[in-house]
């Protein structure tokens, strides 16, 4: 809990079980948890096996390999469901620290915010923490045009690690995205839509063996994935082309 209000901490997870329950308990660490829901996006792994074991948390299991997007459809249903005030994405794999989660929580339980962004840009240090170099430009290069179309003054819109508030989640269109990576920032151009303030946390990065990542031609569609997002919504806000991704903007 904080401050009365439920948090429940979601994980997508797919191949995870050598970093899972090392986050888990990282998770739990931090002592404003109050649920942990875990959807398992099919794995081939014993991923499913070792969170069936995880006190305070619940599984959800996909019968096939639906995608990045799906899981996290998934997750935040399930995190509605189970009466959420707060939801925090945390990546399993641990490549992202569980540490900041009372931070986030916080920066959503003020009432300040309807969604928080722990970047891996803010403080300067993604290099220093692994990230390779070839993705660090692609973040920034990414970053700076998505600025620029949806009229935002983010860090990042790549972080797997966000914080929403149940009302925010309520709202969004989430059905109408992709059930691919791309969802993620679909999600961050609906939220701008709507006319929510993003707030952002600086965040340590963390890249290891165990750590997902996607290889350089599934990151390539996906970064012009996002630069069609954001072409979208400024087509969409001039009036050129309609998109639905947008119509229930305020």
């Amino acid at each position: 809990m904080y401050r009365g209000k439920k948090v429940v901490v979601v994980m997508p997870a797919y191949n995870a079980e050598l970093t899972l329950r090392r986050t888990y308990d990282e998770v739990m660490a931090q002592g404003v948890v109050d649920h942990v829901v875990i959807v398992d996006d099919f794995s081939s792994d014993a991923t499913a096996k070792i969170a069936v074991g995880l006190p305070c948390s619940e599984l959800v299991r996909h019968q096939c390999n639906l995608g990045y997007g799906a899981n996290q459809k998934s997750c935040y249903q399930r995190a509605l469901k189970a009466g959420a005030d707060i939801v925090i994405m945390v990546h399993p794999d641990y490549q992202y620290t569980p540490l900041l989660i009372p931070v986030m929580a916080a920066m959503i339980g003020s009432g300040f915010y309807d969604c928080v962004l722990a970047s891996r840009i803010l403080g300067g240090r993604a290099l220093a923490g692994g990230m390779p170099w070839w993705k660090y430009i692609a973040n920034r290069g990414l970053t700076f045009v998505e600025n620029c179309l949806l009229g935002t003054k983010l860090s990042e819109f790549h972080t797997g690690y966000r914080a929403f508030s149940s009302c925010l989640l309520e709202r969004l269109p989430l059905h109408r995205n992709s059930d691919d990576f791309v969802f993620d920032n679909q999600m961050l151009a609906q939220i701008h839509a709507l006319g929510y303030v993003i707030g952002e946390v600086s965040c340590p990065t963390r890249y290891f063996p165990e750590a997902s990542s996607i290889n350089f031609l599934r990151s390539l569609k996906y970064g012009f994935g996002c630069l069609w997002i954001g072409l979208r919504f400024r087509l969409h806000r001039w009036r050129v082309m309609r998109s639905w991704l947008f119509d229930n903007e305020a």
